[in-house]
Formats: C-alpha cells, structure tokens, sequence
C-alpha cells in the first residue's frame, strides 16, 4: 500500500513540476498544460485515488515512526525522514490557497496567475517557500523509488537515465516559474489583463483559510506526532510486563522485549544484521537459519512464506526471514549472509545456496606442460594460450550441458547433474571429455607454429553425493561442491599422468550412464583415504568416448534398469 501510494503521489508531483518546467517556453505553455493537469486529477475516479493515496501514505508514516524500535538512521533515510515530516507543513500554505479554497468557498479552479504574481510581488518570501517545498518533495520521492529500485534487476542500466531525471527536473521547474512569473509582472501592468485573471480571496475568505493552514493544521499535525511517541511509550510499558526472552547470536546473546522481531532485535542491540530493504520483507537478505528448537516459533506468514519461496529457501523450515520472525520463546540464530551485503546481491542473484546434498558428477581438466610453455614465452603469450584452452574445455562443458563452475590456475572443475538424474549426469560428462578433445585437438591446429609440442591434458571423472552450496567469506563466495567423489575426480585426474592415459573414468559413472566399454582399459586404482582400490577405465583418445555413447543411444536395451533414486 505504500508502494502504490507512493507511485500515486509521484505521478501527481512529476505532472506538477512538468507543468512548472514549461514556464522555460512561455507562460502561455504552462496555462495550456496546466488545463490538461487540472482535467486529469480532477476526474472523480482519480481525484479521489489522489487524496486517499495522501492520506493512507500520511498514515502509514505515523504507524512505520511507531513501529520502528531504534533510530539508528543512514544519512539517506534520516533525511527521507525529516523531508516527508515537513512536507505537510511547507505545504499548508500553497494547499490552502489553491484547494482548500475552492471547497470552502467554491472559487474557480486554479491557475497560475494569481499564485504567480503573489508569491513574486506581493509576498516574495512565499517564492522561497515553494522553492524549499518543491526540493524536499522531489528528494522525498525519489529517495523512496531509489530504495523501491535499487532492487530490480534493470536498476543498474537504468540508474543513469533515472539520476539525469531526478537531477535535471527541479531546477527546470524553478526557472520556469521564474519566467513564467516575469511573464505575469508585465502582464498584471494591464488593467483589463488583471481584472480578468487576479481575482484575489476577499479578505474574510483569506482569514478563514489561514486560519486553518496556519494556526489548527500545525496543531492537528504537532498532536498526531505527539501521539505516536505517546503510543510508544505505553507499547514499552506493556512489553516490559510481558517479560523478555534470549536471542543467541554466533557468540553473542542478548536479553529483548517479547514480541520483537530478530531483525528488531539485532538492531536495538547493534548485532551486524543485513537488511537491504529496510526490514520491509522485500529483499530477503536478513535470512537466519533457526539452529534452536522450532516447535514454538510461529509459522511463516503469507508475505514471509512468499519471499522464501521466491528465494529457494522455502524447502528448509530452518530458514526464516529476521524482519518477520517474531519469537515468542528463547531462540538461536545464526544470519545467512553477511551484513554488509547491498543492493548488487539482491539484483544480480534472486537465489542463495545454502547447502544441500546432491548427486553430482565431478570433471578435473587440466592442462599439461603449462609452467614449461612459460619458461619460453611471455607472460602475455602463456595467459593467452592457457585461456584459449580453458575456453575450449569451458566451451566443451556447456555444450555437454554442464557447468563450468571453478578455474585454478589452467585447471578447470566441471559439474553435471545440477539440474538432471544421475544417469543423464553421467552421459552428459563422458560426451563432454570428448569435445574437449576435439576442441582442443582444432586448437593444436589452430596454432600449429606457435606451439612446438601440441597441448595434452587430462580428465578425471567421478560421481556421487556431495554437498553444493556457496562458500567463501563475505563478497568472495563462489557456488561449488564438496566431497569426497569431488576429491576422487581430483585424484583420478593426476593418475592420468601415471597411467599415460588423457582420461579416466570410475567404473561408477560408466554404470549409471549405461555404458560397457570393453575396448577400454580397466585398472583397479589406490584412492588414498579409501581401503579398497576403485575400479576405473582409462582413455588415450576422448574423442572415441562419443561413439561408445552413440552405440549405448542405438541399443536401448543395454541401459539399465531405472533405480530408486532414479524414481525419486
């Protein structure tokens, strides 16, 4: 509702400024669009869409000042706070003048002549009121779309064009009822001109209306805000009868009045928390995985439920939002993500890995010789040749379907089965140690007498269960996985050298890709941390694993049966 308010009121306000910034053309410019202004917002529909828009936005502000448990306020919403509180005040006045007579009084509808010639001749302190009015409206508004976009993905090409408006309209606005006004001044010097344009408020009209902008509304105004901190105060007497409860932190516990939300909590007590929208369950990063008893949490509501969703966190009970779990018993938490997170999280990644278990089918490519093909060219030349071949083996992996996911040095670690069964995993691996071998082999005749030896590799393949998820620390996390058929690829990549072989494959994954390749050599392997040996199958040439994979597609029936986990 205060987004939708707040779109309602900034229409009004950008059609308004508008309409000042033609003043810049002529006065005569301003009054056409101004007809069309009028006509707009005072269609019954829309009218009253305007004035219920400022009135639930107004209230909605009183109840977020009363809701908000620490001021603990950035510059930027300090000043969005002090901005939105004076603006009824600044514009009192100017409300008074040009609505609050015609529904007293029934007077014409506005126009800019007589605001114009009063606010420059006969009370030109008002110019800089409705300047200072014009600025902190504009702010006011634009803070509040900042924060409302930040968070979507078109923000970051769009925030130049955005700025260049936010920037560019104020100052128009201000010279154009510059102009404009000079315009009236010369024009008011006609008697005709001003009989049929000035028709100033009798002065008892004038009295009754300043009597309501200046003197009640400041006092209506001053009692409502009074209120709301009166309303807090009794708030606090009624939690301390409550009792508190214990929130725990990693390291850190902390005493707080029941019925605050852990993201409330973390605040008043200055526990770093992320928070990039304000605590307003739009960004989800103040996620906290629960590691205490769950039974006596409340469940997610509709609005909490759907962020999770959104996320990809709603599989886990564990994972709740901190500015919508409100504990009603002793609780440990611990946040996600870290507190400095910001708006470039939330707009370039909608989901967070937080771990799982997963089958997954691990490649280790690496490329031979590299640190001798340094020994004799230049740096320049060495970390050209090592990225055209992790592009040649990352080019092979994606078109296989899987996911080049880490680069150490002229190694490249792949994954297949993030999103498929394990025996497509399987297929989609095995296929793509043989485009590396063809990629690679056209890169070796591509540069051909640049190299004195051709490029070699090797290829270690393993599948199994490990567990995926983001590691790293603060803005340097990557998603990988982590196991021991992670570690096996590793290792059956190094034996290749051993075996004098370009690839090797465990006997598990030819299995479940549904393939028998008795052409190829098998070898019972040592894997240190392993008791028993590992049956593996040992490639000179890659690029025959497609064929065995083409054979296995022919023949159906040589694929295995369907497995549980399969079914699952």
């Amino acid at each position: 509702m205060r987004l939708v308010c707040g779109l309602i009121m900034f229409a009004y306000i950008f059609s308004h400024f508008f309409n000042h910034a033609l003043g810049n053309f002529s006065y005569a410019t301003m009054e056409a669009w101004l007809r069309f202004h009028v006509w707009w917002w005072r269609i019954p529909v829309v009218n009253f869409a305007l004035y219920a828009a400022v009135t639930i936005h107004f209230l909605l502000g009183l109840w977020a000042l009363y809701q908000r448990r620490h001021f603990r306020y950035t510059a930027i919403e300090i000043t969005q706070l002090v901005f939105g509180l004076s603006i009824p005040l600044l514009i009192a006045s100017h409300f008074g003048v040009m609505r609050l007579g015609g529904l007293m009084f029934g007077r014409d509808p506005p126009h800019y002549a007589a605001p114009l010639l009063a606010y420059w001749v006969t009370r030109p302190y008002m110019m800089s009121v409705q300047f200072v009015l014009l600025t902190v409206a504009w702010t006011h508004a634009c803070i509040g779309l900042y924060f409302w976009l930040r968070l979507k993905p078109f923000f970051r090409w769009a925030a130049p064009f955005l700025l260049a408006v936010a920037v560019v309209l104020p100052p128009l606005a201000m010279t154009g009822t510059h102009r404009g006004a000079h315009e009236v001044t010369e024009l008011a010097k006609q008697p005709q001109w001003r009989a049929e344009n000035i028709k100033p408020a009798p002065p008892p009209q004038r009295a009754a209306i300043d009597e309501v902008t200046l003197y009640y509304f400041p006092i209506a105004y001053g009692a409502a805000i009074l209120l709301v901190f009166v309303a807090r105060g009794v708030r606090v007497l009624i939690e301390n009868r409550r009792g508190s409860i214990t929130v725990s932190y990693p390291g850190r516990k902390v005493r707080t009045p029941r019925g605050l939300t852990i993201l409330e909590t973390s605040m008043r007590f200055n526990v770093p928390h992320a928070s990039v929208c304000g605590g307003k369950a739009r960004c989800s990063t103040c996620r906290v995985r629960v590691v205490s008893d769950r039974a006596a949490l409340p469940p997610p509501s509709g609005r909490e439920a759907f962020v999770l969703a959104r996320v990809g966190a709603s599989a886990n009970p564990s994972i709740r939002l901190a500015c919508q779990l409100r504990p009603k018993a002793d609780v440990a938490v611990i946040p996600v993500l870290p507190a400095n997170v910001g708006a470039d999280f939330v707009r370039n990644r909608k989901r967070i890995n937080i771990g799982q278990e997963h089958y997954v089918v691990s490649m280790f490519i690496d490329m031979r010789g590299s640190t001798k093909l340094a020994e004799t060219r230049l740096p320049f030349d060495t970390v050209f040749l090592i990225n055209r071949f992790l592009e040649a083996a990352s080019q092979a992996v994606v078109d296989a379907g899987g996911q080049p996911n880490q680069f150490v040095g002229d190694g490249l670690l792949a994954l297949f089965g993030l999103d498929t069964d394990p025996a497509t995993a399987c297929r989609q691996a095995m296929r793509a140690a043989a485009m590396v071998g063809s990629n690679v082999e056209y890169m070796n005749h591509e540069f051909a007498t640049e190299l004195q030896e051709p490029i070699q590799f090797g290829i270690g393949i393993h599948g199994g269960e490990v567990i995926i998820g983001d590691i790293g620390f603060r803005d340097h996390t990557v998603f990988t996985a982590l196991g021991d058929p992670v570690n096996v690829a590793a290792r059956l990549q190094d034996m290749t050298k051993a075996l004098n072989c370009t690839v090797i494959v465990s006997e598990d994954v030819c299995t479940n890709a549904g393939v028998k390749p008795q052409e190829f050599k098998h070898a019972d392997v040592p894997i240190r941390g392993r008791d028993q040996p590992m049956t593996v199958f040992t490639v000179a040439d890659p690029t025959l694993l497609a064929s065995l994979l083409d054979d296995q597609a022919e023949h159906p029936a040589a694929q295995p049966k369907m497995s549980a986990y399969d079914l699952t």
